[in-house]
């Protein structure tokens, strides 16, 4: 596809009046209203998603969404502080605030698991560390 142009990604909820507070008063992302009713999140780094609306929506049993923080302790703090209940997942290795520290690897991300008002799994995650003599 030498021609590409642009990209984006894309999910789906039942209400985007929920989702435009989740998302932007919860979360504090940029969220525009577009055309025929669909939402826009502006993301760090210059990237966005696309939310539309689809009534008979069933979320996905997978993350639709990954944000990358700088202190996920803090992070977590502030979804807890709104409200946000963190997702638990058996085998993961959780600590007892819901997250799970280094999973990937022995230098992977910490990351916790979330749900919006949709139902559609988001997580926060905190890279370790970039060590730049290590290989990637």
């Amino acid at each position: 596809m030498r021609n590409l142009a642009f990209a984006f990604a894309g999910f789906a909820v039942p209400d985007t009046d929920a989702a435009r507070a989740f998302y932007g008063g919860v979360l504090g992302l940029e969220v525009a209203t577009e055309m025929m009713g669909q939402l826009s999140l502006e993301l760090p780094g210059g990237g966005w998603v696309l939310i539309y609306p689809k009534p008979d929506h069933e979320p996905a049993t997978y993350t639709v969404l990954n944000l990358e923080v700088d202190d996920i302790d803090r992070a977590v703090d502030e979804l807890e502080a709104a409200g946000v209940t963190l997702l638990r997942y058996e085998g993961f290795g959780q600590d007892a605030r819901g997250i799970a520290r280094g999973i990937t690897t022995d230098r992977g991300p910490d990351i916790a698991w979330f749900t919006d008002p949709a139902g559609n799994i988001i997580s926060v995650l905190q890279n370790p560390p970039r060590d730049e003599a290590a290989p990637i």
